[in-house]
């Protein structure tokens, strides 16, 4: 099987299988205890913490850990919201849909909620921001990367437009995490979310990173884990790897995503020259991800191509892994403009770690024999 799904999760690293393992097995005890298992497994929660935080250049005191990503950006939108009376939330038009969810749960609270759209590359601008900015707003969450198009918006310039408006800013940074470099204290937002299962971690780990004068009401209410932010025992193991992955993501990034770059545009180029009726989507935007192409097919549904490229051995998505199996068309796609029929056509293509040139070049002859049917079946149709 030829893997190309990473922004949906990513095979697990044999070196955090080796940090997680001894939480696994003879390291059982809980972190909140006070006795010698106790305290070695709250040692290895704060290394842990300690790896994420440098990961995103925050302070520890500043990770939250959680469940997942999804978790994550519901305990930012709902947390916040929780400790405010009824105000203002913005989110841009292309956020995933554990921010849409919960602003639409906050929607049927009181608050009035609003979105900012995005240009036709998919991108969040500076002017659609402060245009969407009133002084009624209280809180704004806008993607620092998208996960179907892989678009990265300017969270920095982004966040002074939204500090000088008075509002708090959240970044879902899921997918930007171990492939573009973060810098929370740079970057002006307030919140941030991050996972472990995109970055060769463990699935069922994420964390919040928070400016510490957010006043926030935990999602969880319980045993005062995570200095009362974030109730219920840790997943020490879980963490464990999380914090391990953290810490070879941030070692090899720089390597990784230079590599990536090579075989997107491998890629890219591949299919200008042998599949040019391929569209590629964000192709213009002003930075994007060095592992994500988002395309269409036109004339082919994109289910359909994913089913073929599946039987033919490779893995790819029809967008979200979260939302492919309600088989709509991309609400970023609709969102930048893109016509019904062709956002119907649209896969994700998400190199990673174990892609090669290789590959790339199978995908392309794939690709380049599917679109060779679908000018069949057209020519027949129209004959």
């Amino acid at each position: 099987m030829i893997y190309l799904d990473h922004n949906a999760t990513t095979p697990l690293d044999e070196r955090v299988l080796e940090a997680m393992l001894p939480y696994l097995q003879g390291a059982y005890g809980n972190p909140s205890s006070v006795h010698a298992q106790g305290r070695t497994s709250r040692a290895a929660l704060e290394r842990a913490r300690e790896q994420v935080a440098a990961l995103v250049a925050a302070h520890p005191s500043q990770v939250v850990f959680t469940s997942s990503g999804t978790e994550a950006n519901n305990t930012a939108l709902k947390g916040v919201a929780d400790r405010q009376a009824p105000g203002r939330l913005l989110i841009s038009a292309v956020e995933h849909a554990s921010v849409l969810a919960p602003a639409a749960a906050l929607g049927r609270l009181g608050w009035e909620r609003d979105t900012i759209p995005v240009n036709d590359q998919g991108e969040v601008t500076v002017q659609a921001v402060h245009t969407a900015l009133r002084p009624d707003t209280r809180l704004v969450s806008v993607m620092a990367a998208n996960n179907e198009t892989g678009v990265v918006n300017d969270i920095a310039a982004l966040a002074t437009e939204v500090r000088a408006a008075g509002a708090l800013l959240h970044t879902d940074a899921v997918q930007a995490a171990g492939k573009w470099p973060l810098d929370f204290t740079a970057s002006g937002a307030h919140l941030m979310s991050v996972s472990a299962h995109k970055i060769y971690g463990p699935k069922g780990c994420g964390a919040l990173v928070l400016d510490k004068a957010v006043d926030m009401e935990p999602l969880l209410h319980g045993g005062g884990q995570e200095k009362g932010r974030r109730g219920g025992t840790e997943n020490v193991a879980a963490i464990v790897g999380f914090g391990r992955a953290a810490e070879l993501a941030l070692a090899e990034l720089d390597g990784l995503s230079a590599r990536l770059l090579v075989l997107r545009r491998r890629l890219e180029q591949g299919l200008a020259a042998q599949v040019p009726q391929l569209r590629l989507f964000a192709a213009q935007a002003r930075q994007r991800l060095p592992n994500t192409l988002f395309l269409a097919l036109p004339g082919l549904d994109g289910e359909t191509l994913l089913l073929e490229l599946d039987r033919l051995g490779m893995a790819v998505s029809s967008g979200a892994a979260c939302g492919s199996a309600e088989h709509e068309p991309s609400h970023v796609l609709l969102a930048m403009g893109v016509a019904p029929e062709i956002a119907r056509c649209a896969v994700r293509i998400s190199l990673g770690r174990g892609n090669t040139e290789h590959d790339v070049d199978t995908l392309i002859a794939a690709l380049q024999r599917q679109a060779a049917r679908v000018e069949a079946l057209q020519a027949t149709a129209w004959g």
